[in-house]
């Protein structure tokens, strides 16, 4: 079935025969009347939403920035942050051997899943085709080489459901005994956990060796500690952690079937931060049972930053409860929601919603402070809203650690 047949199917199935209720159908909703289609989502005229689209497509590359560019300013964001992996052959081609130029908009996210892993046998491989020294200090130099070409915002990677991270652990190189990685599942940004799926298999250049299995975190390599943490540290890059999703939960799905752990382990994060104190950490986590964990944290941890709801969180009764007990807890001293978009479309109905939600939030809290005897100025009001949607993560972006 092609893609057109799929969604005539899904529109059939979330739309005509079931009212568009959940908050995916209504942000697709919400999306289409944004775009000023309010006649076509009223008769439910599918082919008139489609011709929408086509006029963007028949332009080409100019179509495809006029959308962009119309999308950024419906959703009122400045710009967001792609995740780009250089071990993936397909996508460093767009990097190299001349980086394709792009607009303001999107910045660039360094993905090392496999560094934080320590999956040797990903890191040698790429070593060796891009002609690198298969050593600690080529894998050093095989990611400052990407950081110059990429000038990357931060590092990023997402943890398996089974992140652990033990006290005082570094380990030698050749003690590491890692298994091969699922190459495929790198390739979507929330990649990089155990995949149970047998229809998954990893790479022709895998050694067969549990290629089922995809690399966790190895908290005992050299590739952790001396090289991803090192450049961090040369390069005063943050780490950014999507913490607690579990893959493949049901592998008939194949991607459509990851869930979430219910506790993931947040003192593995806590390690995280007093260990490499002088990296910045950026986590959200998928679960809502981190949240108030995750609160604690970053008020205990100067090189720790909270940002968004993740995913399963992104629905408005879970960021109205995360975004309370946050400002609660943090005052405006976290990020209150990312982009988080797959499509660049959800964009637009992720920050109308989000911003709504979190105002009904705000409304509150500050009725509280005035009851208590504070009356917040405009300008201070306006500066607290900054802040959350962004202004904290850039001054955090700038924190000097040393």
């Amino acid at each position: 079935m092609n893609k057109q047949d799929q969604a005539d199917v899904i529109w059939k199935a979330l739309f005509i025969e079931r009212s568009p209720i959940s908050e995916a159908c209504r942000g697709v909703i919400t999306t289409l009347v944004a775009f000023g289609l309010s006649k076509e989502v009223e008769a439910r005229d599918l082919e008139g939403i489609r011709r929408f689209y086509i006029q963007f497509r028949d332009k080409g590359l100019s179509g495809t920035e006029e959308f962009s560019r119309m999308v950024y300013k419906l959703a009122g964001v400045k710009y967001a942050v792609m995740t780009n992996v250089p071990f993936d052959a397909n996508e460093a081609a767009h990097w190299r051997p001349k980086r394709k130029e792009y607009p303001d908009q999107f910045r660039s996210a360094l993905r090392v899943d496999p560094l934080l892993a320590g999956d040797r046998k990903t890191i040698e491989t790429t070593l060796r085709a891009s002609g690198y020294d298969v050593t600690i200090e080529g894998a050093r130099q095989y990611l400052r080489d990407w950081c110059d070409t990429m000038k990357p915002d931060y590092m990023m990677a997402s943890t398996p459901h089974n992140f652990v991270l033990r006290d005082g652990s570094k380990g030698n190189l050749a003690d590491v005994d890692k298994r091969g990685v699922n190459k495929e599942a790198m390739k979507h940004p929330f990649a990089f956990a155990d995949v149970i799926s047998p229809d998954v298999t990893c790479a022709s250049s895998c050694d067969g060796e549990g290629d089922t299995v995809a690399s966790i975190i190895d908290e005992n390599s050299d590739f952790l500690s001396e090289v991803l943490m090192k450049v961090c540290e040369e390069r005063d890059l943050p780490l950014a952690l999507k913490i607690g999703a579990h893959r493949g939960i049901n592998a008939k799905l194949r991607q459509a079937g990851d869930g979430v752990v219910a506790f993931a382990d947040g003192n593995a994060l806590a390690r995280l931060c007093s260990r490499f104190s002088k990296v910045r950490f950026l986590a959200t986590f998928l679960s809502v049972n981190n949240q108030h964990e995750a609160c604690v944290l970053a008020s205990k941890f100067r090189n720790l930053h909270i940002y968004g709801c993740w995913w399963y969180c992104n629905v408005p009764s879970l960021i109205e409860g995360i975004t309370t007990m946050r400002v609660e807890m943090l005052g405006t001293s976290f990020t209150a929601q990312h982009s988080d978009a797959r499509v660049l479309d959800q964009l637009v109905y992720k920050w109308a919603h989000s911003r709504a939600v979190i105002a009904s939030v705000l409304a509150r809290e500050y009725t509280k402070m005035v009851v208590a005897g504070w009356s917040p100025r405009r300008s201070e009001v306006r500066r607290d809203i900054v802040r959350l949607f962004g202004g904290s993560y850039e001054e955090f972006m700038k924190k000097s650690l040393s």
